[in-house]
């Protein structure tokens, strides 16, 4: 709830001198004609700080050069689903934004109507100048902006044909850019108050352990700058406990200190007890839904954690969708086709570690920082802190990147905990190896897929056995399902101590894995070329679809294909190319690539990626290639070297000299993509290109050096 908090000098946007005044929460006009538009949800370097404005602006019938952009603070009474997650910011603010914009155009329209005493239809607008037709009169928007914010909006607007949009659809520079290159002040991390303490923590060593106490704190505090050394717990005993209040020790170890360097020497030293967690169940509530959690005690190790899931595979599943008769089909078949595929733990590894800005007084709190669900992390500090959500205000600063970890804002708490104890506003910082090596990670899985084969190679039954620790990542009604007679899906889960959260393209980056790897090797087994096996069964699902919960469009599925096909010239390739294909549906979007792989020097190099989209009208294309690109190169990276590995609890790796990102040598010497335009309202896009990279990879790994790929991440060798 935003309560008049004035965001601290270092990232605060736009003139104090400038009167503009609010038409909603989303637009402002001052008298001087100046445009104020507001971008409600976090910006994570997916571009939504000019996507969603572009919108408004479109609407509203103004020039781009004519606007400014300011992040929107949290404001719940003025947004709704102000927050990153699931690529659902366009598409659920669509509509939404373009009736904030037409709204108030139209008050703007009805305003200068009243005053020339003309009727509003007769009233034209352009480039924020309303003009009227027969008596010539014309107005600037801030010439009607005070009349106009003074009048009861329209219950009914006129949207704008999208034929006619001269915003949306074509290209504009990010509304940052120039702060972004020449360093200024943006992020959460670059705020720094005047008065202003540092805080970090340290947590326990390994998962399944708890802290007990402070060994050295007297030692600690007389170090130069330090003022305070405590422990804190984050969620009380009796707090239950939200979606997004994951976190993976509530008890940890607090160092407060004048600068970033004094504190980071006391933390060194800093030395806590610990003792073995036991296990325990909780209830929490899943946006409104009550679901049980259990972790059990004890020092984890991957080697179990393997054997476990092998194990579970065989013992542990329940079907969750099952059509036609599956065990009658495998018992008939001529050849049976049975993969298992694995995949490790992975680390976010967002390039700004996690910070929180946090000045907590007798009865309000004042937050500034980058992360995703501000709304729910509202919630949670108002109920912690036991503060009026009225008194609590968040502003929103820049992301140095998110996808998923900035979600579980546990650290934003702990921020808010430490400036109330310490009577003084701080700045918590993490370390990398804070962040690294506690939690919340995405999680390790297993899936086995099974074909049954006729005696003519055709498939009729299809068997999928997925699960996790501790998610699977099943999705039972998505392709192939709808598409094969005879079909099976089970899942199954491991409870575990070692946290997980959502990741990007959670559970479909590595479902899209391991089934197109599938697919494709069915398709050499079956000798058919990999792109008609795919568009043979999607035709299927067009024509005769089996069952009723299948969560695609098989059509649309099926003209990425096609376009991908076209794009990259498919079949018609140098023999020293080595392709691989891959189609994946998720987060409301389609996407194909083909991924050309070239043996250089003894050693496989990524020449090319062309890719695919549908993800229906496309906001801004300059921005939505570079998040497409983006997110292959990501994808990459992790299918190449992301792993993180336990043993006794303790994670394997904890700074990027041992858990390896993507390098410049690994991206593709050239990226195409291609968007299909269908004039739908748009979808996801920030996510769905990374899970179909990982399966294009592996197929053209398999061309390139003849051996599949069943185990993440992929060795080259």
């Amino acid at each position: 709830m935003q309560s008049g908090f004035a965001q601290p000098a270092s990232i605060t946007e736009g003139s104090s001198k400038e009167n503009f005044i609010p038409l909603n929460g989303y637009i402002k006009i001052d008298s001087s004609g100046k445009i104020k538009l507001m971008s409600p949800n976090p910006e994570a370097g997916q571009n939504i700080k000019t996507a969603m404005p572009m919108i408004l602006a479109e609407e509203l019938d103004v020039d781009w050069d004519q606007v400014i952009v300011e992040q929107a603070p949290l404001d719940t009474a003025a947004f709704s689903f102000q927050f990153i997650g699931g690529s659902q910011g366009i598409r659920r603010g669509w509509r939404g934004l373009r009736l904030a914009g037409a709204t108030a155009k139209r008050m703007l329209i009805e305003a200068a109507a009243d005053t020339w005493n003309v009727a509003p239809d007769e009233i034209v607008t352009a480039s924020g100048i309303l003009s009227h037709k027969f008596s010539e009169k014309k107005a600037t928007y801030g010439e009607m902006a005070d009349k106009a914010a003074k009048r009861i909006p329209p219950q009914q607007v006129e949207l704008k044909p999208i034929d006619k949009f001269k915003i949306v659809g074509y290209s504009q520079k990010n509304v940052d850019i120039e702060k972004i290159i020449t360093g200024k002040p943006l992020f959460g991390i670059d705020m720094q108050p005047p008065g202003t303490l540092t805080a970090m923590i340290v947590h326990p060593p390994a998962f399944g352990l708890k802290i007990t106490s402070i060994r050295n704190r007297a030692e600690v505090l007389q170090m130069p700058g330090i003022k305070d050394v405590f422990l804190i717990e984050v969620y009380e005993d009796t707090f239950e406990k939200k979606f997004f209040d994951t976190l993976s020790f509530n008890k940890v170890a607090v160092v407060v200190g004048r600068s970033t360097w004094e504190v980071m020497q006391a933390k060194k030293i800093l030395a806590v007890e610990c003792e073995l967690r036991e296990s325990h169940t909780e209830t929490r509530d899943r946006f409104g839904r009550k679901w049980i959690e259990n972790t059990p005690s004890g020092l984890e190790n991957t080697e179990t954690h393997y054997a476990q899931m092998e194990d579970y595979s065989k013992t542990k599943s329940s079907i969750r969708r099952k059509d036609g008769d599956p065990d009658k089909a495998f018992a008939q078949a001529a050849q049976i086709v049975e993969r298992t595929y694995t995949a490790p733990f992975l680390a976010h590894n967002c390039m700004e570690p996690m910070n929180f800005f946090a000045d907590v007084k007798e009865n309000r709190a004042q937050l500034a920082g980058p992360l995703q669900k501000p709304e729910y992390t509202e919630q949670t500090v108002s109920e912690r802190l036991q503060i009026p959500v009225e008194n609590i205000d968040i502003q929103l600063t820049r992301l140095g990147g998110g996808y998923g970890r900035r979600s579980y804002a546990h650290w934003l708490v702990e921020a808010a905990l430490i400036s109330k104890k310490s009577k003084a506003p701080i700045k918590l910082i993490y370390t990398r190896e804070d962040d690294l090596t506690g939690g919340i990670y995405r999680p390790t899985y297993q899936i086995k897929y099974r074909a049954g084969l006729d005696n003519l190679g055709n498939l009729i039954a299809l068997n999928v056995n997925a699960g996790g620790i501790p998610q699977s990542p099943l999705a039972e009604n998505r392709f192939p399902a709808g598409a094969v007679e005879n079909y099976l899906a089970e899942s199954w889960t491991i409870d575990s101590n070692i946290t997980v959260g959502s990741f990007r393209a959670p559970s479909s980056n590595f479902m899209a894995s391991a089934e197109q790897s599938f697919l494709d090797e069915l398709a050499e087994i079956m000798k058919k070329d990999p792109i008609a096996f795919r568009l043979e069964l999607l035709q299927k699902a067009m024509n005769s679809p089996i069952g009723e919960n299948n969560d695609y469009d098989p059509k649309r599925y099926a003209g990425v294909l096609e376009l991908v096909k076209t794009k990259s010239n498919w079949g018609k390739i140098p023999k020293s190319i080595h392709r691989g294909v891959s189609a994946y549906y998720c987060h409301n979007s389609y996407v194909a690539q083909v991924l050309d792989i070239e043996i250089k020097e003894g050693k496989p190099v990524i020449q090319k990626v062309t890719c695919a989209i549908d993800c229906g009208l496309v906001i801004n294309p300059d921005s939505a290639k570079n998040m497409a690109e983006g997110g292959i190169i990501d994808a990459i990276g992790n299918a190449l070297y992301g792993e993180l590995t336990f043993a006794e609890g303790v994670p394997s790796k904890s700074n990027f000299n041992t858990y390896q990102m993507a390098r410049m040598k690994d991206a593709p010497e050239k990226i195409e993509v291609h968007f299909v335009q269908n004039g739908f309202d748009p979808t996801g896009l920030g996510e769905p290109t990374f899970p179909p990279t990982f399966g294009a990879l592996a197929n053209a790994l398999y061309q390139a050096k003849g051996k599949r790929l069943y185990k993440q991440p992929y060795s080259l060798a």
